[in-house]
């Protein structure tokens, strides 16, 4: 995989596809792989660059504290290394919150903003639940024992978990797969999470921005519909009723044609 130098940091990042420039931004503990099942359709019709945030995959790993506005500048430099002066930009869950950062403050440089399940400020019930991972992840061997044990429950329906046992192993093999993080990576990735506060900047963003959420989503539910749709001036809400925080894992089928849809309609 290809790395450049950017913001004193060493990113890695993968290049599919070609047309307009679309990145894509991982949530907590994930690298840019996280979007396999979403490539197939998108690199039919965009260039698509799936990026490790600082503390995850391949990239460099500084010690804490990490933020969501950090992370922003961070990915702005990152476009600049690459000489991207503009993209369309979505991200799921964490990589949601850095791309809200990213369309407010770098207002140019964002094409269109999709944000799946996505919040504006972490609530007391969203603290809770991170520091809960953060518990776990302490206690366990690696991180990915504490995503597979502690977040995926989280992010899919118990449907999943009976009807498709293989689909469910095949994840869990896929995590293990990956880059290990390192524990403190992780704890900083997920203090950001927990400060994470864009409610009062979401009107600096003038990008069209698609928000989806997983209609039976504890995590970041329907209830951060309203503050980020009346928040973000120009906005679209789809909610997949049927599905959980990790829509494009659980049924990429659903959610590609939702947010393809999308992203097609405001290709330039």
């Amino acid at each position: 995989m290809p790395t450049v130098e950017a913001a004193g940091l060493t990113l890695n990042y993968d290049e599919q596809g070609a047309g307009e420039p679309l990145l894509l931004i991982p949530y907590t503990s994930a690298d840019h792989a996280c979007y396999a099942f979403q490539l197939p359709a998108y690199t039919e019709h965009f260039r698509c660059i799936s990026v490790d945030l600082p503390g995850s995959g391949e990239s460099s790993k500084p010690a804490g504290p990490y933020s969501t506005e950090e992370y922003a500048d961070q990915v702005a430099a990152f476009l600049d290394a690459i000489e991207v002066e503009r993209a369309h930009v979505a991200g799921v869950s964490l990589g949601a919150a850095v791309g809200t950062h990213l369309a407010a403050r770098h207002p140019d440089r964002v094409s269109s903003l999709s944000l799946h399940s996505a919040w504006d400020a972490s609530d007391s019930f969203l603290r809770v639940l991170l520091e809960s991972w953060m518990t776990l992840a302490r206690g366990t061997p690696t991180v990915a024992d504490a995503v597979i044990l502690g977040i995926f429950p989280w992010c899919f329906t118990p449907e999943m978990y009976a009807e498709r046992p293989d689909f469910v192993a095949g994840l869990e093999d896929f995590v293990r797969g990956r880059p290990a993080q390192p524990l403190e990576a992780f704890l900083a990735q997920a203090q950001a999470a927990i400060d994470h506060d864009a409610s009062g900047v979401l009107g600096d963003v003038a990008a069209p921005t698609l928000i989806t959420f997983g209609g039976r989503d504890l995590c970041t539910s329907t209830r951060f519909a309203e503050p980020l749709a009346e928040g973000i001036p120009d906005s679209t809400v789809v909610v997949f009723d049927d599905l959980c925080h990790a829509a494009l894992h659980e049924d990429p089928e659903t959610f590609n044609a939702a947010s393809l849809e999308f992203l097609l309609a405001h290709r330039a």
